[in-house]
């Protein structure tokens, strides 16, 4: 009893800090469309998409720090054209995808990089956009992260079927008399939108984590399709929510920490699901 009444306590101390309210609300948005976006990745073979975009938004941070224009909109537009260009690399080198990754990790990275220093910028101007800060977000970018949320979930509900048709075979899609490209291009840029809102919170090197393992965990849990979406869901809020708890009170950096924890929960799915299922 004396526990959870400390328990208690320790979560309504928290919430008395405005800081920490507006990373629960960032997690909740977040924990709505990363999941999402997360398994139709996933299933469309482009896991490394995500972190391929998250490198190629360093790019766009060092052309607003270069022509000191917005980060925030330079991200958008050089993350976006990523992602069609990914498109194309994609249908180019169909059965070597993997190729389209590297050239655009690549190309981000260098870009940063020369660009940064052009700027006269140290490297240490990058490392809020490496490793995010859940708890400095700000109110502008919590909302900005439930409008993608709302816009994913609202995608998902009218589109499931094409989206389910065109993730497991895109030539079925196209003879069901889908618009094939466009669906994909216009899923890339919406993902390209997703990440560029998630980094100030999850940072460019942990921001495919958030977005696959959830996704991934639930998968091993679900029995259906709607299902695994459920579950990914639930995973993502449960263990960013966690995250935040545990890495307040360790002092520990929040990002880091949310990542552990989905590790650990695909470590334990993954060596008790098989248990469960054998009996």
């Amino acid at each position: 009893m004396k526990r959870m009444e400390r328990i208690t306590n320790m979560i309504s101390e928290l919430l008395a800090y405005d800081f920490m309210q507006r990373a629960i609300l960032a997690v909740i948005a977040i924990s709505i469309f990363s999941p999402i976006l997360g398994l139709f990745l996933i299933l469309r073979r482009q896991s490394l998409m995500s972190d391929t975009l998250s490198h190629v938004s360093l790019a766009g941070v060092a052309v607003g720090i270069f022509l000191g224009q917005s980060t925030t909109w330079m991200t958008l537009v050089v993350v976006v054209i990523a992602a069609l260009v990914l498109e194309y690399l994609r249908v180019s080198y169909k059965h070597y995808m993997e190729i389209s990754t590297a050239i655009l990790m690549s190309m981000g990275l260098a870009v940063a990089l020369i660009l940064s220093d052009k700027a006269g910028s140290s490297s240490m101007s990058l490392d809020s956009y490496l490793f995010g800060s859940i708890i400095t977000i700000s109110s502008e970018q919590v909302h900005a992260l439930f409008l993608i949320a709302a816009i994913v979930l609202i995608l998902t509900l009218l589109f499931i079927r094409p989206m389910y048709l065109l993730t497991f075979d895109e030539d079925i899609a196209h003879v069901d008399g889908l618009p094939v490209r466009l669906m994909s291009l216009f899923f890339n840029i919406v993902t390209g939108i997703a990440i560029t809102l998630m980094i100030p919170a999850a940072g460019t090197l942990l921001v495919s984590t958030i977005m696959i393992l959830p996704a991934a965990i639930g998968m091993k849990i679900g029995q259906t399709f709607k299902s695994v979406i459920f579950w990914a869901i639930g995973i993502g809020l449960v263990g960013m929510l966690s995250g935040i708890f545990i890495s307040y009170y360790w002092e520990t950096p929040a990002s880091a920490t949310i990542t552990l924890i989905f590790i650990a929960f695909f470590g334990l799915v993954s060596i008790f699901r098989p248990l469960l299922k054998a009996e």
